[in-house]
């Protein structure tokens, strides 16, 4: 979902990130250091995990099984926040709205790793619902109606994941509501504050 999310705001609205001057080959290595630290290295990490047997399935369908991926992933999230806000220089000062919503997403992998603890909250719904968020905020707060059909499909999105999540009995509908909401929310509440 990260790299989905980036490769429409780099693409689709880069005035809004700062990045409008910054080349296609520039924005393609963004992208390609963002899809290694949001899925790669945390994917490789929650192998790991299965294959010495600290978790059963890599489904997480246990609660208790979800504690360590997620509070690894966003230790990993969170180290890629910190470089984009701090290491990379160029970034940092051009383009902090990438920090921001890295840090919101970071915000979202944190919560649900810490919900999960007491309830299983459906992290799918926390991801589509940061997402639909976070460009929801952006159409609003910049009136960017370039993305009012990007929207639409994020909205249809939504549906589907929660529906799939529902059909295939990974979650009830308060935990995929749940998750939604937590997405929107801390996605949403990022970009009016802080984008």
């Amino acid at each position: 979902m990260p790299t989905w999310l980036f490769g429409i705001l780099l693409y689709q609205v880069p005035v809004v990130l700062g990045l409008d001057t910054f080349s296609v080959e520039l924005r393609i290595r963004l992208l390609v250091l963002i899809l290694i630290g949001t899925f790669a290295i945390p994917s490789l990490l929650i192998y790991f995990l299965f294959r010495s047997g600290y978790v059963q399935s890599l489904h997480l369908d246990d609660r208790l099984d979800r504690r360590l991926p997620y509070l690894i992933t966003g230790f990993v999230y969170s180290f890629l926040t910190f470089l984009f806000a701090f290491r990379m220089q160029l970034i940092s000062d051009v383009a902090p709205e990438i920090a921001i919503i890295l840090g919101s997403i970071t915000m979202s992998i944190l919560l649900v790793g810490i919900i999960s603890l007491f309830w299983k909250i459906s992290a799918h719904g926390v991801g589509i619902g940061g997402s639909l968020g976070a460009v929801a905020g952006i159409v609003l707060k910049f009136s960017e109606t370039g993305l009012v059909y990007t929207l639409a499909l994020l909205i249809l999105l939504a549906g589907v994941v929660l529906s799939a999540r529902l059909q295939l009995n990974a979650h009830t509908p308060s935990q995929a509501g749940a998750g939604l909401f937590l997405g929107i929310l801390v996605s949403l509440t990022a970009v009016f504050l802080y984008v």
